[in-house]
């Protein structure tokens, strides 16, 4: 089968998993709930926030921590929003699924005697500015 029909075929059948319509109508439950879609935003606003910070380096605070927990508590209490986040796993394990088969056929294709690592190029990056 040709890699690029495969795509297309794995794309609708995604499209068509009871997963995906699950994800699909609790977004637009959400959605049509000003409350819990104000909630949700802001909840995913503090995780990006703290998911920044982590990027940047900076130490998370416990008290963030706490923060974050404490939010993510209330959004679970809202069974709109509940819903969206489950749905969301879902679909993240099966997406992560399909990665991990993905990559499985990659390490078959390359052969890693021919390839250079990001760490062995960064390596002999540093021996010539020495």
């Amino acid at each position: 089968m040709n890699p690029h029909d495969a795509a297309y075929a794995l794309a609708k059948a995604l499209r068509e998993s009871p997963e995906f319509r699950e994800m699909k109508e609790a977004q637009e439950a959400v959605k049509a709930d000003v409350s819990a879609k104000e909630m949700l935003l802001d909840f995913r606003k503090e995780q990006f926030e703290m998911h920044k910070q982590q990027l940047s380096g900076i130490e998370v605070s416990q008290e963030q921590k706490e923060k974050i927990e404490k939010l993510f508590e209330v959004v679970n209490m809202n069974t709109l929003v509940k819903k969206l986040l489950n749905a969301e796993y879902k679909v993240s394990v099966i997406l992560q699924d399909i990665q991990k088969i993905i990559a499985e056929a990659n390490r078959e294709i390359y052969d890693e005697e021919l390839i250079n690592t990001a760490e062995d190029l960064f390596g002999e990056q540093q021996q010539y500015e020495q």
